[in-house]
């Protein structure tokens, strides 16, 4: 009896990935595969090893089969009349006069549907449009408003670090950004600088936080008082990565490392509490 193993396939579309099952042990990493989402038919590429534990709860769809040539030859075509059909949805929107951004087009692999990705400030009245699409087509029409950080994740671009946008590089799902998270870092509360592509704050103010918070845990906050050497100092900076303050009082300052002012300054030691991260959400 063939043995039942499990797959991650990512689709190029999207970052995240998604297991399926096959039995057919000629699959391996790096493999094109055709799979049935909720989408309909699509193109997927295998990013894992064989695994046999999945840890997922819900139904685990079979892979129909590894690619072929013709199905490749299908993907690239349809992506080439995606581009063609994006232009032509945001035509019959403009003549419809609706206020909608058209950000993509994808067929399935078979073409039975199209989605169009728009951006729009409030909702669209789009039954009139779906009629027009669907004439022009001749297939199922699905169209799917997103929000500013969904199309910086599909539009891609390059970010203030100079690499590209972390939404379209590696991140599958937005998790909630807070303000707390900059303060957390010691950054300048300038929402201009903080904010991404997006105009939200950036994603990397999320996954940097648990290492600053660590980093933090043992020192004085920001401004806090100070004893070092027998003077009496105000922390007016602070870097937790190069490890290194700067003490200033009255008659002068003096910059010391982190490793310094733990071993030697006396100071009250941060209180061990949850800090709050709904202040200023922002999604």
């Amino acid at each position: 009896m063939e043995e039942l193993r499990y797959l991650s396939v990512r689709f190029e579309t999207t970052n995240k990935t998604y297991t399926f099952s096959t039995v057919d042990d000629s699959i391996k990493n790096g493999d094109g595969v055709i799979v049935e989402t909720q989408r309909g038919i699509e193109y997927g590429q295998v990013v894992s090893d064989p695994f046999f534990a999945p840890n997922v709860s819900m139904e685990i769809k079979p892979i129909m089969h590894k690619a072929n040539e013709n199905d490749l030859r299908q993907f690239e075509r349809n992506k080439e009349d995606a581009k063609q059909a994006k232009i032509i949805c945001q035509e019959e929107s403009d003549n419809l006069d609706l206020k909608m951004n058209v950000i993509s087009a994808e067929y399935t692999l078979d073409r039975a549907k199209i989605t169009f990705t728009y951006l729009a400030d409030d909702r669209v009245d789009f039954r009139e449009l779906l009629k027009v699409l669907a004439s022009i087509f001749h297939c199922r029409i699905d169209l799917r408003q997103v929000g500013t950080r969904d199309k910086a994740k599909m539009v891609s671009g390059i970010g203030v670090c100079g690499r590209e946008l972390c939404c379209a590089k590696f991140i599958g799902d937005f998790d909630r950004i807070s303000i707390n998270m900059a303060k957390n870092q010691l950054l300048a509360l300038n929402i201009q600088k903080l904010s991404g592509q997006c105009g939200n704050l950036m994603c990397c103010l999320r996954f940097e936080d648990e290492a600053y918070k660590d980093l933090r845990k043992e020192l004085p906050k920001l401004n806090s008082q100070v004893e070092f050497e027998g003077e009496r100092f105000k922390i007016t900076s602070m870097n937790v990565i190069a490890k290194n303050c700067k003490l200033e009082n009255r008659d002068h300052a003096i910059f010391i490392s982190l490793d310094d002012l733990i071993a030697k300054g006396k100071y009250n030691k941060p209180a061990k509490k949850e800090e709050s991260e709904e202040e200023s959400v922002a999604v």
